[in-house]
């Protein structure tokens, strides 16, 4: 199945050893159907961040280093904090009250359907924490 396959080509990337060395941005894998972005940012608090959601790619996000709180909820019927964007498969979303906490350290990977509102990079504890990750987009 497609969507099988294109989760095993993510798979393969993200067993590369030389994850802590790429550079920063878009990694090509297979076009647009699976891709990598490399990124590093310090941790807020969530409270300063809204929710996010993609329509058209599944993310899956594996830290390479550091630390940080992903918070996520279900998508169905969470108000919009501004307009879609479709060019870009970007929404922001207000945060329930009831979200689910996942903390990710180093080595550690979530996957995120569309149907999944995350806001991931919240610091874990009162610290901020400067993580390294990279998010590898699935088409769905």
């Amino acid at each position: 199945d497609y969507l099988a396959a294109r989760f095993q080509k993510a798979y393969a990337f993200l067993n590369r050893d030389d994850l802590g060395s790429l550079a920063l941005g878009r990694v090509d894998i297979d076009g647009d159907a699976v891709f990598a972005n490399v990124q590093e940012y310090d941790t807020v608090a969530a409270s300063e961040k809204q929710l996010e959601a993609h329509r058209g790619y599944y993310d899956v996000q594996f830290v390479v280093s550091g630390q940080e709180l992903l918070q996520y909820a279900q998508l169905d019927g969470l108000p919009e904090c501004q307009p879609f964007d479709e060019e870009n498969d970007f929404g922001l979303y207000e945060t329930p009250e009831q979200c689910t906490n996942v903390v990710l350290r180093a080595g550690d990977l979530a996957v995120l359907a569309p149907e999944d509102a995350h806001k991931p990079g919240c610091t874990l504890g009162c610290e901020p924490c400067h993580v390294r990750k990279i998010v590898v987009k699935v088409r769905a």
